[in-house]
This record gives C-alpha cells, structure tokens and sequence, in this order.
C-alpha cells in the first residue's frame, strides 16, 4: 500500500485523489479536452456522371476524367506509366517549366489534385517539336495516382 500511494502521489491526476503533497495553486488549471473540430465534407468543383466511365484520385477519390477524354496509355510519367487525356477536371496547375522528357524538350505544368493537392502528373503546354505538337494542351496522369469507377467490368 505505502509503494500504491507513493504511485497516487506521482501520477497528474493526484489532484483529483487527493493524495498529492503539492500545494493546490502550485499545478496548473485542468485543461478542458479540446473540441473536436467537424471538418466540412469535400466538395470537388465537378462530379462526373455516375453512368460514365470515370478515373478518380486514388487517394481521396475526387473525379478527374471521364473514360472518354482518354487518348493513350502508352506514356510513361516521372514515376511510371501513365494515360493522356484531352480534359480533366477537379485538378490545379502550377507554373510552367521546360523539361527535357523521352520525347523532346517541351514546356509542362506540374498538376495536382485540387481536394488532396496530391501532385498527379503534368499538362502540356508547348511542345518545341513538330510531330509533338499533338499534346499541347493535353494532360497526363500517372496511373498509381487513379483508380476506375463507375461501370468497369
């Protein structure tokens, strides 16, 4: 019992058992337990149809594009492979930067996903080569950054 009460006396709550050789005003106030704050539910800027085919982020499943806006599968991004499409929605876009890529020098912007600001792939903005100049405006995704949804067999 002595090495129970010496343990009463040790722990924050003694204050409470009373147990404690600290003066009251020497502890400070008991904190209240901070309010939970209720986070107000994402709202992307588009929502697909859900009768269409689409691609969301894998990551908080925010719509990107629909299964007709793909052209190709066949590219690779910085961290695999990736599809092209010609529009995507609910992304952000940063500065436009050249790169040195597999194809040639072109100009792109990193784009990210506007809920989660995850950073999912690039828009083509200018494509210094002639038989590039097909991707200008388009945009690519890298597929570890999406997930199909809606109606894929």
């Amino acid at each position: 019992t002595v090495a129970l009460g010496a343990l009463l006396r040790c722990f924050p709550c003694e204050r409470l058992c009373g147990g404690c050789a600290v003066p009251p005003g020497a502890l400070p106030p008991a904190m209240p337990p901070p309010a939970r704050r209720r986070l107000p539910p994402r709202t992307f800027r588009s929502y697909l149809p859900r009768s269409h085919r689409t691609y969301s982020c894998v990551h908080c499943r925010a719509h990107l594009a629909r299964h007709e806006e793909l052209i190709s599968k066949s590219f690779q991004g910085s961290h695999g492979r990736a599809y092209l499409f010609n529009s995507v929605v609910n992304v952000g876009c940063g500065p436009a930067e050249q790169r040195l890529l597999l194809t040639g020098l072109h100009s792109v912007a990193d784009i990210f996903c506007q809920s989660c600001k995850t950073t999912l792939g690039w828009k083509y903005e200018q494509a210094f080569e002639s038989s590039q100049k097909y991707k200008e405006g388009k945009f690519i995704i890298e597929m570890s950054h999406m997930v199909k949804e809606n109606g894929w067999d």
